[in-house]
């Protein structure tokens, strides 16, 4: 918490007007513009009090006959004697020279006018102090983390306070480069995509101390989609593998199936399935002539599967085809067959 105070014009009761002077006090220390010649606050020094306990000062001459403090219209002290039954308001100095009390833990209730008002032989006197206090902006309430589908709308909220009133500004977490940026405590998204998934980050400040942030996650989920692909062309006796690679999220669960119709296990007939987090690997050991063939890898989760077709061919294979031409003429010719490129 942050104090400003600021003293106003002071006045003799004939109505003389004199100087203005004005401190602010980020840390508790003080600084005057302008210096009366019977009332005045002091030089730039530091307190012995906190940033949360402020001074209030007022330096007089012998010639003052009664002093008092007052906030608005209540007296806080009248010389020696506490009239406040606030346990904060403490007289810390009473002197012929200078009558300064201290409000110990201020709040924001204790903004406002307090006057020191002094007695001297030939007319009373009076000057003015208005205290502000500055409250750092502090976000108090923030919407959960959030898991959606991809299509959906989301909405956030963060709410700050603080005094001056805060700023609040929603950003989108993009590593080192530059996210999402928007004003406001609402955040409203439509019709959210997978790119737009990840850590938002809400900032509020008012240029007291230092900003306040926090974070939601925002989890998009989509359908799988098959990113790549590996076929494998091994000889006979060699291993190989078939690799597919899918993202979605959650995150796939794999399956492989040979000539579209059997489902296979890993760990049977020298094959073995190896799935991680966003592939599947289908390793053969030891190929054999039974291997070769087409398979296909299905990825799915609650929101939809995909599926690609690979190809274990053999190695002299690979680059070409072999084809069979029928020629029906008479007379009839048996099949040709030739390597197409």
């Amino acid at each position: 918490m942050l104090l400003l105070l600021r003293e106003r014009k002071f006045q003799s009761r004939t109505g003389q007007s004199d100087s203005i002077s004005h401190l602010q006090t980020p840390t508790a220390q003080y600084s005057t513009t302008a210096r009366p010649p019977l009332s005045h606050l002091p030089s730039p020094s530091p307190h012995n009090h906190t940033p949360f306990s402020p001074l209030l000062p007022c330096y007089i001459n012998q010639e003052v006959t009664r002093v008092a403090w007052l906030n608005r219209s209540n007296i806080l002290y009248a010389g020696n004697d506490k009239w406040s039954i606030d346990p904060r308001v403490q007289l810390v100095t009473y002197i012929p020279s200078k009558f300064s009390i201290m409000i110990t833990h201020v709040d924001v209730y204790d903004e406002g006018l307090y006057t020191c008002s002094f007695q001297t032989q030939d007319k009373p006197h009076t000057s003015q102090v208005y205290l502000i206090v500055q409250v750092p902006a502090r976000i108090v309430n923030i919407s959960s983390s959030v898991t959606v589908n991809e299509g959906s709308n989301v909405n956030l909220l963060c709410l700050a306070v603080g005094k001056p009133e805060p700023t609040v500004i929603w950003r989108q977490m993009k590593g080192k480069g530059d996210g999402f940026t928007s004003e406001g405590e609402y955040l409203e998204i439509t019709d959210i995509n997978r790119q737009q998934a990840g850590e938002y980050e809400c900032i509020t400040e008012n240029g007291v101390l230092v900003p306040d942030r926090k974070h939601v996650l925002i989890t998009v989920n989509y359908p799988p989609t098959i990113t790549d692909v590996k076929d494998s062309h091994p000889p006979i006796g060699k291993m190989a593998l078939l690799r597919c690679e899918a993202m979605a999220v959650p995150p796939a669960e794999f399956q492989w199936f040979k000539d579209d119709k059997h489902r296979l296990i890993g760990g049977s007939d020298g094959m073995q399935i190896q799935n991680e987090r966003t592939r599947s690997i289908l390793l053969f050991t030891n190929v054999t002539a039974r291997h070769y063939g087409n398979y296909t890898c299905l990825a799915s989760n609650h929101l939809g599967s995909f599926n690609v077709s690979l190809r274990l061919i053999s190695e002299s294979l690979h680059g070409d085809y072999w084809g069979c031409v029928l020629t029906l003429s008479r007379p009839l010719h048996g099949p040709h067959c030739a390597n197409k490129p």
